[in-house]
């Protein structure tokens, strides 16, 4: 068996030290958005407009046009709500292109949330119906699949 080089050896450990430390930065800014997500429907112009429709869209298929119709009503309070909270690809100027992984991140259990949020709700439906909405790559669009099933996150 060849001699163990010491300096590799630590330059490895330093290495696994410093994608620890990044990897918890993640994790603390993901604990931050985990904290203040959608604070801002708490508040005016959106806390009156999502009281009114929170039950209405419940009821309705995500991506119909019912589910549109509602959407269009709302939209004062939408346009406030996607101004405040990076989350959501209306944010941005360029939609997801403009959005980090921490976004992104955000964006799926958001997504998984509201799913679970409709009568017949389903995460894999709320992804493809969004990324023909959002115009997602198809390879992006197959990551935030992997992930929600990695995640258990597909009943």
């Amino acid at each position: 068996m060849a001699a163990v080089d010491s300096t590799a050896e630590l330059e490895t450990r330093k290495h696994a030290g410093r994608v620890s430390q990044i990897i918890h930065w993640v994790i603390m800014e993901l604990l931050k958005r985990a904290d203040s997500h959608d604070k801002s429907k708490t508040e005016s112009p959106e806390v009156e407009v999502f009281a009114e429709f929170t039950a209405k869209l419940k009821g309705v298929t995500y991506g119909s046009a019912e589910y549109a119709g509602y959407l269009g009503a709302m939209k004062p309070a939408l346009d406030h709500h996607y101004a405040n909270n990076k989350h959501h690809p209306e944010h941005y100027p360029d939609g997801v292109a403009g959005m980090t992984l921490i976004d992104l991140m955000e964006m799926v259990a958001d997504w998984k949330a509201a799913s679970e949020r409709h009568n017949d709700g389903n995460i894999l439906k709320s992804i493809e119906v969004n990324t023909k909405r959002f115009d997602i790559a198809p390879q992006l669009a197959q990551v935030l699949v992997n992930t929600v099933q990695a995640l258990g996150l597909v009943l």
